[in-house]
């Protein structure tokens, strides 16, 4: 189960996210997000749990608490939706 953490402090790290959601259960990978320019946090992540239940349980027990001191936001991850059309689109260099 894909589950997305948000409100994330910038102190928090991959390794101390891995462990708030290991106690509910087997994690098979805790990631932050980054900004690809700074490499600071942008203060969410994702976690990945091998169990459908223990994911839930974690969900429901994380969501709206405080975890090194910011509350986060805690729910099912939603697949990223796909966007069609105009990816080719061209400039004409014209003068008006």
């Amino acid at each position: 189960m894909n589950i997305y953490v948000g409100n994330l402090s910038q102190e928090t790290s991959e390794t101390k996210l891995r462990d708030l959601f290991a106690t509910y259960g087997e994690v098979e990978t805790a990631k932050i997000i980054t900004d690809s320019l700074t490499g600071f946090s942008k203060g969410f992540g994702f976690v990945e749990m091998s169990s459908k239940k223990e994911g839930e349980k974690a969900i429901d027990e994380l969501n709206a608490t405080v975890f090194e001191s910011s509350t986060i936001v805690v729910n099912e991850a939603r697949k990223k939706p796909s966007h069609s059309g105009g990816g080719n689109f061209k400039f004409n260099k014209r003068s008006y």
